[in-house]
């Protein structure tokens, strides 16, 4: 069998009994010894040491026995050590009702019935992940934004955006939105990012962008950056990554290039009010490309898109992968004919998503899931996914995130 369920809800876990007592010693004593666990004579930092050589599989199963070693798991002090290093996991599930699906562990090879323990669940959403923590914010609304560890089942709901005072003017009049997070890696803070773009009225060339920005430090959203973007147009598409915040783009002039780049500097929009501090004009794309997907990989900005068809652009004819090397793309890998074939129904529309090393690839038609290794430059595919497609239009999506106790909400 291919999978198994791992619990995940470790904010409500049953609590068990210990079913373990140390065995009396035969004393001949009439009166009975009350039956004493293992768990109860161990003092907390023994325990945290014991399960720091556990992986993060049963660390989580570790939670659901009783009160103490959920504590202790959500501590973040019993951090695997004793393990190799976890590799980013992938979470896929089906476009229903609820976000419950399968998270697979490529060190393990295997898939786990997986859920979020947190009140975004909703398959509807924006989600952007970094360093153990994942954010979550309503299609609907474009307001309501969570911030999770889903290992751990700690989250929280952040406050709600301020509407821009120009602009784009509210999350409600926002014709597309994105979201980005990035979790700094010694004072584990994070910063979530919320890009709003809007068309500016009676003028069909020049779109309004803003960026708001939460500083988990201050608990609080500072002053958003806002310009007004002539022929291009923001998406749902963005990442932080070294400090710098970036934008996909669409051109609706001509038929050249269809996307673009623009970077933010996070370190200036924290300093001025409704400026633009943009690193430099926007950046092509390296050809024709659709689903784009951008991804922060250990600091470098890496963008998987599907390459289109000379004379068809919106068909797809292979899968590529580049890396940003000052303003141009460098070329990292194409994928293989035989990896594309092996998708079956991989159009236009594909899922991708990338974290340390490694970035996942998937087609919306099917739970078919392709890794490819960035150190080992290697395509290989994953274990079956268990879920079975039930009928011809259903569709699947996923995104990738590092499990981690150590981070919090």
């Amino acid at each position: 069998m291919e999978w198994e369920t791992l619990a995940s809800d470790l904010h409500q876990p049953p609590l068990l009994p210990m079913s373990n007592p140390i065995p009396e010693e035969e004393n001949g004593d009439e009166n009975e010894r009350e039956p004493v666990a293992l768990d109860v004579i161990l003092p907390d930092d023994i325990l945290e040491k014991i399960f720091s050589f556990l992986p993060i599989v049963s660390l989580i199963r570790a939670g659901t026995v009783c009160r103490r070693w959920r504590e202790a798991v959500r501590s973040g002090r019993c951090s695997p050590t004793g393990a190799p290093t976890q590799r980013p996991w992938y979470f896929m599930f089906t476009c229903t009702a609820s976000l419950d699906g399968y998270a697979y562990d490529p060190c393990r090879r295997k898939w786990c019935t997986f859920g979020f323990p947190c009140a975004a669940d909703e398959p509807n959403c924006f989600v952007s992940s970094s360093r153990g923590l994942i954010c979550f914010m309503d299609y609907d609304t474009r307001s309501r934004v969570f911030v999770c560890n889903p290992v751990t089942g700690t989250w929280k709901q952040l406050p709600k955006p301020a509407d821009d005072a120009v602009g784009v003017g509210g999350a409600a009049c926002a014709d597309y939105a994105a979201l980005a997070m990035a979790v700094d890696r010694r004072s584990r803070g994070y910063t979530v990012a919320v890009v709003r773009s809007r068309q500016v009225p009676d003028d069909f060339l020049r779109w309004d962008l803003s960026v708001q920005l939460y500083d988990s430090g201050s608990g609080a959203w500072a002053a958003s950056v806002w310009e007004v973007l002539t022929g291009w147009r923001g998406g749902d598409e963005s990442v932080i990554c070294d400090g710098v915040l970036y934008c996909l783009l669409y051109s609706f002039v001509g038929n050249e290039c269809r996307h673009g780049l623009i970077a933010y500097d996070l370190s200036s929009s924290r300093c001025s009010n409704k400026t633009s501090p943009m690193r430099a004009p926007v950046i092509p794309a390296p050809c024709p490309l659709t689903c784009c997907r951008l991804m922060n990989l250990r600091d470098r900005l890496v963008m998987v898109g599907g390459i289109g068809k000379y004379d068809r652009p919106g068909v797809i004819r292979g899968v590529g992968i580049w890396e940003l090397d000052g303003r141009e793309w460098r070329d990292v890998a194409r994928m293989p004919h035989r990896f594309f074939q092996g998708f079956g129904e991989l159009d236009e529309v594909f899922a991708s998503s990338g974290n340390e090393d490694l970035v996942y690839i998937q087609s919306f038609g099917a739970p078919a899931l392709l890794t490819f290794d960035m150190g080992q430059k290697q395509w290989r595919w994953s274990a079956k996914c268990p879920v079975t497609k039930k009928f011809p239009l259903q569709l699947f999506t996923g995104f990738c995130f590092q499990p981690s106790l150590e981070v919090t909400p």
